[in-house]
């Protein structure tokens, strides 16, 4: 048995309406829906409002007259503003809710052509969520008006699964955004990938502040701009990228810098300023190292982030600014919270999305890719093509990637001494001898820290990510800390292997049998983990 079809509209009080004898010389998009001679139309859902009344009672005995075997249901949609776009979704999703649908013998065509563009949009939207389970109908009148055509109809299934491309465009648009957040860089390291894969989810959807923490030279500004650049290919925002470092910002200067001042303020103030935050309306804010800022001005950004206004230094007169804010620290604020050096409520307003950023010696396997990236960029700024020969890339990388080289400095020591070789590089070629300098200087650089590489690096370990929470309950606070720095050292390491000799240093010289590996499996499995579930 054919399902019956149901069209759901809104009556056109231009397009259908006329009331003389004329109104049948004209095309009228909600009585063609029954002049189509092939497609019977059992039922109309028609919405329309009561002071159009005597409108919609001619529309009914007009569809009667052409087609009685279709049943009109009149329905009242009371908006009082037709064009706002929360009265009117509210009123046709209400409406949807308490409908008795029933898609095992009723097929249902929603009706775009009448209506204001916000009701069209509405109706839209609830067919593409499927809280209405049907298909669009959109219809237009025909090439030649002639008394009784009755144009065109178009039938539009929001299903995408059944548009093989499109998906494929929208998963096409994603993965060049995610490679436009790592600067095309082909990352290898598969947790700084996940990470990068949920900003860009956030960089596009989320105007809420975004906390980036990590050593020194991870990337927190680049990746900040970065997200304010996607952001603007894609018309998300209208202003500017503004970035602060706040650690050099002091006294009267610190908020003046930020806030603005009105002349004469104080001391110095001889005209007024305007501040950063009102450089960044409609834009993006990058507060760096917002754990230096004082707790006055943190009071002051709190009211800035939360009300998108404030008051300028000695003004009494607030203004206004709406920006995103994205904030970087190489601190821990919830250390900083915990101690009184930064405001409990502002760490709760900026920690919606919070992400760590691993320093570059926590991702060994991302040095290969980033060192080709920028060499190129290098070579494009001297002008001139420079490339390592076999022998020197392999010992460099070599040095890069072992427990020797802390990278303190994560990418800017990275980046200078790729800058270095470049520059140097006789004939385009960066020779061994090269690499052999190159090294030395880099390992005096790094000398002044001492001890253990590791140590220079801050790279936070988070048990919850590994253990469930019925194991969490049930560590001891010895057992918590020693396994967090197991899992430091497992993810700073490339083999399990070489992790073993890092955790076993001194005791493996006293043991007949070496077997580092081994020792670190089953202290892992005591906890229910593995070398893989560490490194995914």
């Amino acid at each position: 048995m054919a399902k019956k079809t149901v069209v759901i509209g809104f009556m056109g009080t231009q397009l259908d309406s006329g009331l003389g004898a004329g109104r049948w010389a004209k095309w009228r998009p909600t009585v063609s829906l029954v002049q189509h001679e092939d497609r019977l139309i059992d039922r109309i859902e028609l919405l329309y409002s009561k002071k159009y009344q005597s409108l919609a009672d001619l529309l009914v005995k007009d569809i009667a007259n052409v087609s009685p075997e279709t049943q009109v249901n009149l329905v009242t949609a009371e908006v009082a503003d037709p064009w706002d776009f929360g009265e009117m979704y509210a009123a046709i999703y209400d409406w949807a809710r308490t409908y008795p649908f029933d898609p095992e013998n009723e097929q249902y065509w929603v009706h775009i052509t009448t209506g204001t563009h916000v009701a069209q949009i509405c109706m839209f939207l609830m067919v593409e969520s499927r809280q209405i389970p049907g298909v669009l109908l959109q219809t237009s009148p025909p090439r030649k008006q002639t008394q009784g055509e009755a144009g065109e109809m178009t039938l539009i299934d929001l299903d995408l699964s059944r548009y093989d491309s499109l998906a494929q465009r929208f998963s096409q648009a994603k993965d060049e955004a995610i490679e436009f957040l790592k600067s095309g860089i082909a990352t290898r390291n598969a947790r700084f990938n996940r990470l990068i894969e949920e900003i860009e989810r956030v960089a596009v959807r989320s105007k809420a502040p975004i906390l980036f923490t990590g050593p020194t030279g991870a990337g927190k500004s680049h990746l900040a701009r970065r997200m304010f650049e996607l952001k603007k290919a894609r018309h998300q925002i209208e202003g500017e990228f503004v970035e602060v470092n706040c650690a050099t910002l002091r006294g009267d200067g610190a908020a003046s810098t930020l806030f603005g001042h009105k002349k004469g303020a104080f001391t110095g103030a001889a005209a007024d300023r305007a501040g950063l935050l009102r450089a960044a309306h409609q834009g993006v804010l990058f507060l760096d190292e917002l754990g230096e800022l004082g707790l006055d001005e943190q009071a002051m950004l709190l009211k800035a982030v939360e009300e998108k206004r404030f008051y300028p230094m000695g003004s009494d007169k607030e203004v206004t600014s709406d920006f995103q804010l994205i904030v970087g620290t190489n601190r821990d604020l919830r250390v900083d919270v915990a101690e009184g050096r930064f405001r409990e409520d502002l760490f709760a307003r900026i920690n919606l999305w919070s992400y760590t950023l691993p320093g570059l010696a926590q991702r060994p396997e991302d040095i290969e890719p980033n060192v080709d990236h920028m060499l190129a960029r290098s070579s494009s700024e001297i002008g001139r093509n420079v490339r390592f020969n076999a022998e020197a890339r392999a010992a460099y990388l070599l040095f890069a990637k072992s427990n020797e080289a802390p990278w303190s400095g994560n990418f800017r020591d990275l980046a200078a001494s790729v800058t270095r070789l470049a520059t140097l590089a006789e004939g385009g070629r960066i020779s061994v001898e090269q690499v052999q300098a190159e090294v030395s200087r880099l390992q005096w650089l790094w000398q002044h820290a001492g001890g253990d590489a590791a140590a220079l690096v801050d790279d936070a370990v988070d048990l919850a990510d590994v253990l469930t929470a019925s194991q969490l309950e049930q560590l001891d606070c010895f057992d918590r800390l020693q396994l967090e720095c197991v899992v430091r050292i497992c993810r700073q390491s490339r083999t399990l292997s070489e992790a073993g000799r890092r955790l076993f240093d001194k005791s493996r010289t006293q043991k007949a049998v070496v077997n580092d590996a081994d020792r670190l499996r089953k202290y892992l499995h005591k906890f229910g983990l593995n070398w893989d579930a560490l490194n995914r």
